[in-house]
């Protein structure tokens, strides 16, 4: 009998902090009443994989602690042993922003770590791409059919004659007419898609696609700002001269692009991306505190690290502002938290919609404990800035780049703050990809590794058993990205050429 064998066999729980009086079962397919853990903690019920079993007698209205910090309180009381599902946890109220600590437990700076390169493409403008990608932007919704039927035509007829270029994409997106332009909130469907325009893995080679009548002026998404990149389908001889005109200036940028060769970079011109989907009650112990280890890492290599998601983040503020640099970086986090407050209570939106029902099976109760978990992914650094969505980061270090937790709409917010590549921490399982910036996955349960070992990179689920630490899985992970980002090596989901649409964030009214 193999040693993983031996350990999934043994009762086991996690506790993550000594005040906690939960654990969370990690045994797969749970454990039945009657299991005595080798503390002698009997279950008086069965519990789930992943969900919360009592460690001690709490009564009604007492709190429910994990992670050293309270997320909810009892409905009812619970006896030892038993099984804490989400209807016996009532949601506690959100850390009130105007008593927020700011910057008062700045993280001491960790030593440098130097010696680590990647491979990467030099842009004029100093930038650095990890990709050689032939982007076209979109400047409105109407001639995204058109641009589809030239891409597909691009890829099988001009881009084998240039094979130093990876790929084709179109910055595909349903605004540009309809919508309120002058409104104040459209700054951030406007800033998103500039910025993708701009994003470094284009190499500098603007081509912009528009109608002619649209609101959003294709000049003001051209990074070149004039319109000689810019292709005008209402100033074209049919179809087929529309098709024609995209192909001549798009092949005119391919010439270009398939000169450039990789050349080795310092870490500290990577942008990473951190988010979490399809989390489940071992994202918080396992898989979210290796990233925050490569995170960490990845700092002191000098290298820019954001981590977003404002709902999953908002109900553990209290934990990041005081791991602000300044009080100016710490006032910008309570900005973001204080604007997204505003903006769901306009929608009537409750704190209950988040999480998801998969999370909940996964063994989360509600967004506090999810928020707790979500907030290891930002590691121990220094929190160094604060993004609005949508703007490009020009800072290193670790930044909160405030985006919705939507992994779709955080990855187009993310891919337009520059993000190289993306670290996806799962537990439910979730093919979600990028065409623009690879996306690596991390699993949080051996299970979903198991299960899907054709779809997640690196399997963290290993620190719930003891076979691996989060120190070990975090150089993991790290080790990984610089492969990737080097085109050394393919993510699952890159050698499956798997991608999902880019999708804007508009909170701006639509007419």
């Amino acid at each position: 009998m193999d040693t993983k064998t031996q350990l999934t066999e043994v009762p086991l729980y996690i506790k993550v902090n000594g005040i906690d009086n939960v654990a969370i079962v990690v045994n797969t397919g749970g454990l039945d009443q009657g299991t005595v853990f080798p503390c002698g903690l009997e279950l008086k019920e069965r519990v789930p994989q992943g969900h919360k079993v009592a460690l001690m007698d709490i009564v009604e209205n007492e709190a429910i602690i994990r992670y050293g910090e309270v997320i909810g309180y009892a409905a009812k009381s619970i006896s030892k042993g038993c099984w804490i599902d989400e209807s016996l946890v009532i949601l506690p109220s959100s850390p009130d922003l105007k008593e927020l600590p700011v910057a008062n437990d700045i993280p001491k700076t960790l030593p440098p770590l130097e010696g680590y390169t990647f491979q990467g493409f030099r842009n004029e403008d100093g930038s650095v791409g990890t990709k050689n990608i032939l982007g076209i932007t979109t400047s409105v919704q109407c001639v995204v059919g058109v641009l589809d039927f030239v891409v597909n035509r691009i890829k099988k007829e001009l881009l084998p004659k240039y094979p130093n270029v990876d790929d084709v994409f179109a910055i595909n997106h349903n605004y540009g007419c309809g919508v309120a332009i002058n409104a104040p909130e459209a700054v951030i469907p406007i800033r998103t898609i500039q910025n993708l325009a701009k994003h470094p893995n284009f190499g500098g080679e603007a081509l912009v696609v528009g109608l002619g009548c649209e609101k959003l002026s294709p000049i003001r998404i051209n990074p070149s700002g004039d319109d000689s990149d810019i292709i005008s389908l209402q100033d074209q001889q049919g179809f087929t001269g529309m098709v024609q005109s995209i192909m001549e200036m798009a092949e005119e940028r391919l010439i270009k692009l398939n000169r450039r060769q990789r050349e080795t970079f310092p870490v500290s011109e990577l942008v990473i991306g951190t988010q979490c989907g399809g989390s489940d009650a071992f994202s918080g112990v396992t898989a979210n505190p290796a990233v925050g280890y490569a995170t960490d890492l990845l700092v002191r290599a000098g290298a820019t690290v954001l981590f977003s998601e404002v709902t999953e983040v908002r109900d553990a503020i209290h934990l990041l502002t005081p791991r602000a640099v300044n009080e100016e970086v710490g006032r910008a986090l309570i900005k973001e938290m204080d604007w997204y407050d505003n903006y769901l209570a306009l929608g009537d939106a409750d704190r209950s919609a988040n999480p998801s029902p998969g999370n909940k099976k996964g063994g989360l109760a509600n967004v506090v404990e999810k928020s707790l978990g979500s907030i290891a992914k930002s590691g121990g650094s220094p929190i160094s800035g604060v993004l609005a969505p949508g703007e490009k980061a020009t800072e290193k270090g670790l930044i909160f780049a405030a985006t919705p937790a939507s992994d779709f709409v955080c990855g187009t917010l993310q891919l337009a703050s520059g993000m190289h590549l993306q670290v996806f921490s799962t537990g439910r399982g979730t093919p979600y990809n990028l065409a623009m910036a690879p996306v690596i996955k991390v699993s949080t349960r051996n299970t979903l590794t198991e299960q899907w070992k054709d779809l997640i990179d690196i399997n963290a689920g290993t620190i719930a058993t003891g076979e691996a630490t989060i120190e070990e899985v975090g150089w993991e992970i790290f080790h990984l990205i610089l492969e990737v980002a080097s085109g050394k090596k393919k993510t699952w989901a890159e050698h499956w050429g798997l991608h999902n649409d880019l999708a804007l964030f508009n909170p701006a009214p639509i007419t």
